[in-house]
């Protein structure tokens, strides 16, 4: 039993779903600073469910829809579905459980969050047939991981405000960024399949640049966050880590050695997505 489970939260790489859960927490703590709603367990409850089940739906459509590609391409046919460790079947029945369990969840936290729950679903899930056809495939998945701080903000207020829009749009262009990133380990491998990516059209050099371009907006969203929120030195304190954590991320990676893509990727954002967490709840809260 337990060895089943850790093939599927393999398969839905369980893990990453830190990248976007803490900007969710966020969004649901200005939600609590604005004053317009009451903290409850339940909703912070509810909140998580949604990002998790959002997220494992995709992540499993994503290895559903490209489990063909996959097979082909050396770096990922070690993955579930291609080595046959979980059947394409099971993991489209994953989808399905996950995004009933999302739209359920979506459901009891209030009428707004359930009636904008199919769009959601259809960014997440949708972002997966992207690469077939457009390059600016990135950007369809950071406005997926970017509509968790103002979901978690809508759970409680169902009003929207100019603070979760601005680390919304934060989130797309640190996730639009550093999804560029990651799309150059496989920038040979797309093109001989014709499937679309930054890195494809533009190259490993201007695209890397590019990434730099979303990673400055990124942090400038967030610095006028700061103006526009009223913050005082926690967030400052937090927002200087995710600001040297994006400058490191960008300093691992070069166009001629990909060698650090996974420790710019994985755990580089990780940990800049809990640290900046961790210092403007602080602020919010103390």
């Amino acid at each position: 039993m337990l060895s089943t489970l850790n093939k599927y939260f393999s398969l839905i790489k369980f893990s990453h779903t830190i990248f976007a859960l803490p900007f969710a927490l966020i969004g649901f703590a200005l939600g609590v600073y604005s004053g317009k709603a009451v903290f409850t367990i339940e909703k912070l409850l509810l909140v998580i469910l949604c990002m998790v089940f959002a997220r494992s739906a995709a992540m499993a459509f994503n290895r559903f829809i490209d489990r063909r590609f996959d097979a082909k391409n050396p770096r990922t046919a070690t993955r579930e579905i291609p080595a046959g460790a979980i059947s394409a079947r099971a993991a489209l029945a994953l989808v399905i459980a996950t995004s009933l369990a999302f739209v359920f969840c979506a459901y009891l936290i209030n009428t707004l969050c359930f009636y904008l729950s199919p769009v959601a679903l259809a960014v997440v899930l949708g972002y997966s047939y992207t690469k077939r056809f457009t390059p600016l495939c990135h950007l369809v998945l950071g406005a997926g991981l970017g509509l968790a701080p103002i979901g978690a903000y809508l759970a409680l207020t169902e009003q929207f405000d100019l603070a979760p829009l601005l680390l919304s749009f934060a989130v797309f262009f640190w996730v639009s960024g550093f999804d560029i990133i990651y799309a150059l380990q496989d920038d040979e491998f797309d093109k001989s399949q014709s499937l679309k990516s930054i890195p494809v059209v533009l190259g490993r050099k201007n695209a890397l640049a590019l990434s730099r371009v979303f990673h400055a907006l990124c942090a400038s969203l967030l610095v006028l966050l700061f103006f526009t929120g009223e913050f005082g030195y926690f967030y400052l304190i937090g927002l200087c880590a995710f600001i040297l954590l994006l400058i490191y991320q960008q300093m691992l990676v070069k166009p001629n050695d990909l060698s650090k893509v996974t420790l710019a990727f994985g755990t580089t954002n990780g940990i800049a997505s809990v640290v900046f967490c961790v210092f403007v709840c602080s602020d919010i809260f103390f």
